[in-house]
Formats: structure tokens, C-alpha cells, sequence
């Protein structure tokens, strides 16, 4: 067992904006052009199945494009000193392409297929194929993204929490700190635990917590440099 302090890090959209993901959401609540609840919730998918299938297809297939950036490398950096897990809300697979050994996805994963029938379990790696419409698991159910809908539970949510409670150092990089239940992590730290937060536009904190206003490369850097990790 390691003797290195445990570092845990709670990541939102904003550290992959860099790698040119765009965040979840804009102003007027719309995703690339759609309205959240038609891509994003179970009622979306059933009421226009193909239309969702398109919508993840193209996401997948943008995102396996996409590269690690600064932030993301530097997060591999602090392994060096600290047990390091990324708990992140973000689908796109950048931490573990970036070499994270330890990643929790709160909200599943773009490049895996899954079944619409909860009982069933089944899980795929798809890469970047697309899921057709009338596509079928191995058990004859219908596939659907593994993506965690609005409405529906985060599965890994404990699982979190538990690290986030035994962590000596909490980052939390790229998330507005207002999308439950990922936003309550934060207060499962423990009361001696040391907190930052790296966002360019941060959201209001407690006290204790030290804020970088930076982005993700600069922020992640600065981190860095406060914890002596070369």
C-alpha cells in the first residue's frame, strides 16, 4: 500500500474546453442546437430514438478526435507525489487518454454502448462505431449511449464520495459547482482536508478553499507549483 498523501480530483466540462469540447450547456439551455431534455433524458430517447443516437454518434466521433491538454497532463504529473483519483462528470475519455490511472465517471462513458433494460448489465466498448436505431445487445434489448441521463441515478456516486472523504487534498477543476448530486461531493471532505479550486470564473465558495482563476493548463500548473510536484 502507498504512503502517498490521497489527492482526489472532482472535474467538470471546463478542463476539456481546451481541448476543444465544448461545455454542457449555453445560456439559453441548449446543447449543440438541441434542448436538453430531448438528448439527455430517458423521454428524449424514447420519443425520438434516432435523433439521440445521432446526437452521442456525432459526440463520440468528435471527441475521439480530440487530445488531452495541459490540465489534463498536468493532473498525470501529480502521481508522482499523491494517490491520485479523477472523479470527473465528463464523457469524453480525456483523463485516461491523458494516462490517469484512477478515473471514476459519474456520467459513464462515450465511447461504450449499453442496454435499455436496467436488469440486463450489459455494458460494450464501441470506440468511435456509431449505435444504429434498431440496434440490439446480445440479449435482445434495445442499445442506448452509457451516458447517465437527467432523471436517472448516478451509479458511481458512493463510490466517490468514499475517496472524497478520505482525501487529504480535494481539487476541483472545471465544474460550476451547481449540477447535483455531483456539486455535493465537495462537502463530503473532510474537515482538515486542503481544497482548491481552479476555474476562470469560479463560482462562490467557502472560505477555506483557495481559489486559481485560471483555466485548465495555467490553473493545473499553478496547482502544481503549490504542491511541488515538478
Amino acid at each position: 500500500m502507498s504512503n502517498k498523501p490521497h489527492l482526489v480530483v472532482l472535474s467538470g466540462a471546463g478542463i476539456s474546453a481546451e481541448s476543444g469540447i465544448k461545455t454542457f450547456r449555453d445560456a439559453n439551455g441548449l446543447w449543440e442546437n438541441h434542448r436538453i431534455e430531448d438528448v439527455a433524458s430517458p423521454h428524449g430517447f424514447l420519443n425520438n430514438t434516432a435523433l439521440v443516437h445521432d446526437f452521442y454518434n456525432q459526440r463520440r466521433s468528435q471527441a475521439l478526435k480530440c487530445e488531452p491538454n495541459a490540465g489534463h497532463l498536468g493532473l498525470v504529473d501529480l502521481e508522482k507525489e499523491f494517490d491520485v483519483v479523477v472523479v470527473t462528470q465528463n464523457v469524453d475519455g480525456l483523463h485516461e487518454k491523458a494516462g490517469s490511472k484512477t478515473v471514476i465517471h459519474l456520467h459513464c462513458e462515450l465511447s461504450k454502448a449499453s442496454c435499455m433494460d436496467e436488469y440486463c448489465g450489459y455494458v460494450e466498448e464501441i470506440g468511435d462505431a456509431p449505435i444504429l436505431e434498431d440496434e440490439l445487445c446480445p440479449h435482445g434489448h434495445m442499445k442506448r449511449p452509457f451516458i447517465v441521463w437527467f432523471g436517472e441515478d448516478v451509479p458511481k456516486l458512493q463510490e466517490a464520495a468514499d475517496w472524497v472523504r478520505k482525501a487529504e487534498y480535494v481539487v476541483i477543476i472545471g465544474t460550476s459547482l451547481q449540477v447535483y448530486p455531483a456539486a455535493g461531493l465537495l462537502y463530503e471532505a473532510r474537515p482538515d482536508a486542503v481544497v482548491y479550486y481552479i476555474d476562470p470564473n469560479p463560482a462562490p465558495t467557502p472560505s477555506h478553499i483557495t481559489i486559481i482563476p485560471e483555466g485548465a493548463g495555467k490553473g493545473v500548473a499553478i496547482l502544481k507549483e503549490f504542491l511541488g510536484v515538478d
